[in-house]
């Protein structure tokens, strides 16, 4: 399925690995000539700062041009002699392989041009899923956000179960490339037992890519419920090791360390993860936020159900020195993640006598002094 979204990994592994940009390139390379990427090798080539070899780019040019030649002969000889149907394939197989080689530009306007000679919703819905998939391989924001809202806008005229179950794996996966977790979370859960969106990841990513987002949002009983308890989830995580779910046990131990508070094994495994993250360009961006985030969450969790604990005891659990956890705690408590103070004279922790009706009661304070202010403003204008 077009574009190969495993060819834009590729391109992020050689733009990451700078000291092996070289023998990753030559895999990369290997891939550009097999689906004749001239396009792509021009944009891709410069970034990484590997000299083009003019003589390949030339040869896969002309492979291109007498691709785009025959496309255009079948064009017109399906609106000279043949029908609708047969002029909108012919115009969809050119915007494929203009979507396979990587010429975004030239790729857009044909699904646009695809898109208006297609009359069927579903068939239309399809088209810009393809354009999505482009701004995926691209990581264009714009192309992403506009298809994905044009998409929701079919759906509403007449879009068939499967076409929104797929749908949901795409905006699922795009917001968790924006770091919306949540919203990535609760989308990823309703694709799980239903997925079928293979052309933009397999089930063990989508598995994987599911467990990280919950642990990162849910609350414990959701988190039991819907993660811990889930068949389709578990089966994944407890499958027998192969090539495509190599990364499943990491988010198998995260989960599971977080969930029966084995904090010192959930250091490890997040560090595990943090590494991981880094490879995945999806995640890359977002890997120290994460980090720090879980990391939140399960000193949170530790805290919980105490008034005080020892500094030496939380940083036995955690598997790390006194001087991290206090160092950790201090960074935390003065970001306002942490609702605790450190008393460095007894060496514990105590956890604040504000509860959350507390905090949400000053949000409504906070929140009612906006809305008044907004009031007596428009009381000002009404009055002149």
């Amino acid at each position: 399925m077009n574009p190969d979204l495993q060819m834009a990994q590729k391109f992020f592994l050689c733009k990451e690995n700078k000291k092996d940009v070289a023998t990753i390139f030559l895999e990369l390379l290997k891939s550009i000539t097999d689906n004749e990427m001239a396009p792509f090798y021009e944009y891709a080539a410069p970034q990484l700062g590997v000299p083009i070899d003019k003589a390949k780019l030339q040869t896969l040019k002309a492979l291109n041009e007498q691709k785009l030649d025959e496309f255009d002969r079948k064009i017109k000889d399906a609106e000279e002699n043949l029908g609708e149907s047969e002029v909108r394939q012919s115009h969809l197989t050119k915007a494929e392989y203009l979507c396979k080689i990587g010429d975004k530009e030239r790729a857009l306007a044909a699904f646009q041009l695809t898109f208006d000679k297609t009359v069927g919703i579903g068939y239309r819905i399809d088209l810009v899923f393809n354009v999505i998939r482009l701004g995926f391989f691209f990581m264009d924001h714009q192309i992403i956000t506009e298809n994905i809202e044009k998409a929701k806008s079919l759906m509403e005229k007449g879009g068939d179960w499967d076409r929104k179950n797929r749908l949901r794996s795409y905006e699922a996966l795009y917001k968790m490339a924006i770091r919306e977790m949540r919203g990535a979370a609760l989308l990823f859960l309703e694709a799980v037992p239903t997925f079928d969106a293979y052309e933009l990841m397999n089930y063990e990513d989508l598995t994987f890519y599911t467990v990280i987002c919950c642990v990162y949002a849910l609350d414990r009983p959701d988190l039991k419920e819907k993660v811990v308890n889930c068949s389709e989830i578990q089966q994944q995580l407890n499958a027998e090791p192969t090539d495509k779910n190599l990364h499943l046990p990491l988010a198998k131990q995260l989960l599971t360390t977080f969930y029966r508070s084995e904090y010192a094994q959930f250091f490890t495994a997040l560090a595990e993860l943090e590494q991981y993250m880094k490879q995945d360009r999806y995640l890359r961006p977002h890997y120290q936020f994460y980090s720090r985030a879980m990391r939140v969450r399960a000193y949170q969790q530790f805290l919980s159900p105490y008034k005080t604990v020892g500094l030496d005891v939380m940083a036995k659990c955690f598997g790390v020195s006194k001087e991290f956890i206090d160092k950790e705690l201090f960074m935390f408590i003065s970001l306002g993640a942490l609702k605790c103070r450190i008393d460095a004279v007894k060496d514990v922790v105590e956890m604040g006598q504000a509860d959350n009706k507390f905090y949400q009661y000053k949000k409504l304070l906070h929140d009612g002094d906006i809305l008044l202010n907004r009031v007596q403003k428009l009381s000002r204008v009404i009055n002149v």
